[in-house]
């Protein structure tokens, strides 16, 4: 038979006071001495949180920093390059603009050229009375040399009497671009023995002039190929020029055996026309290197571009490493969190389970 209330009380009752007195406050020191540890050991996991947190706001602000950084190096090289690219771009334009107009000027000029070449047959007559004396001659096929280099190349590209390695100074020595040997032009053509022939008043007389002119060029054409086709210094052709289109026909009408001749001996007699388009084709050798100057220059920028494109990706690889690191440390800060705020409602609602030990709040779980 179960005891009722009155007996529990009379129970109670009849226990000494002083033994109820002693069984509350043991078990008052009990729970104080509980709610002391576990607030010492909330105080500890709460200042290893604050710790915890700390690390990662600097690590943070860290990476926040380096990405700046990084932002900033790749938008200046980015920016950079991109100018550097107009720059080019721009003046390459304007050049090619420029060197399409001389030489659509240069095309006209040969055109007018081909056009009048009647006209200049008809004034062979007046030129020999200009061309009388041997010096003049000389000078006027030098001036016409000179005037056809001038106007087609720069000034760096040329140069009139330069002396060579074996002390001969030919009339003019074009530097063609990426080669360090020049090509020889010599403008001291033997013209007595054409106006010889020309003025012969037999056919004896003719032959005769056309033996010497035969002997004045072939002598001439070997005095070039011997002194300024030098191995190493020199190209291995050499320009022979002709100051009159209309002695150009007469040397290739007449005395084909010489223009062949002297192509065996590697020497090209050239005419002014022809002169003048040897030139043009120099100067689109040197534009056409100066454009690969540029592009090397483009390139070696497009290469240290993508070298930076490299190492910000493996920073940027790194950064995301730190990244994931950072988001697990989170991920088990906020389960510890959990865990102690489940502890703590228990705490707060004195709702213990029998068999539970201190050393439960903090466990791995």
């Amino acid at each position: 038979m179960e005891p009722t209330s009155e007996t529990l009380l009379a129970r109670f009752a009849s226990v000494d006071p002083v033994v109820l007195a002693a069984a509350a406050g043991a078990f008052a020191l009990a729970c104080l001495v509980y709610l002391v540890l576990g607030t010492r050991r909330l105080r500890r996991e709460r200042d290893a949180l604050a710790a915890t947190m700390a690390e990662i706001a600097r690590r943070q602000a860290e990476m926040t920093g380096r990405m700046t950084s990084f932002t900033e190096v790749f938008g200046s090289r980015q920016g950079d390059f991109a100018r550097m690219l107009a720059e080019r771009i721009e003046r390459g334009s304007a050049a090619q603009a420029e060197n399409l107009s001389k030489l659509n000027a240069r095309l006209a000029v040969i055109d007018a050229a081909q056009k009048n070449l009647g006209a200049l047959t008809a004034q062979v007559g007046s030129l020999e009375k200009v061309l009388a004396s041997k010096q003049a001659r000389g000078a006027w096929g030098q001036g016409r040399m000179e005037a056809i280099v001038r106007d087609g190349l720069p000034a760096g590209a040329f140069a009139f009497q330069a002396t060579l390695s074996t002390g001969v100074r030919p009339d003019c020595l074009v530097r063609l671009p990426g080669d360090a040997r020049g090509l020889v032009i010599d403008a001291k053509f033997p013209l007595e023995a054409f106006t010889a022939h020309r003025d012969a008043a037999s056919p004896e007389a003719r032959a005769k002039a056309a033996q010497r002119v035969r002997a004045d060029v072939g002598r001439h054409v070997q005095d070039i190929a011997g002194k300024y086709l030098i191995p190493g210094e020199t190209q291995d052709v050499a320009l022979m020029f002709v100051p009159a289109e209309s002695l150009y026909a007469d040397l290739q009408e007449h005395f084909p055996e010489l223009v062949e001749r002297a192509h065996r001996a590697r020497v090209v007699i050239v005419s002014p026309a022809l002169l003048a388009l040897a030139i043009q084709v120099v100067q689109s050798l040197a534009r056409d290197a100066r454009v690969r100057e540029e592009a090397r220059v483009i390139q070696t920028e497009v290469a240290r571009l993508v070298a930076d494109v490299v190492r910000l990706d493996e920073r940027v690889a790194r950064l995301d490493q730190h990244f994931r690191q950072a988001q697990d440390d989170v991920a088990g800060i906020r389960t510890s969190t959990e865990k102690i705020r489940r502890r703590g409602r228990r705490i707060e609602a004195l709702d213990f389970e029998e068999g539970e030990g201190e050393g439960d709040l903090f466990a791995a779980g």
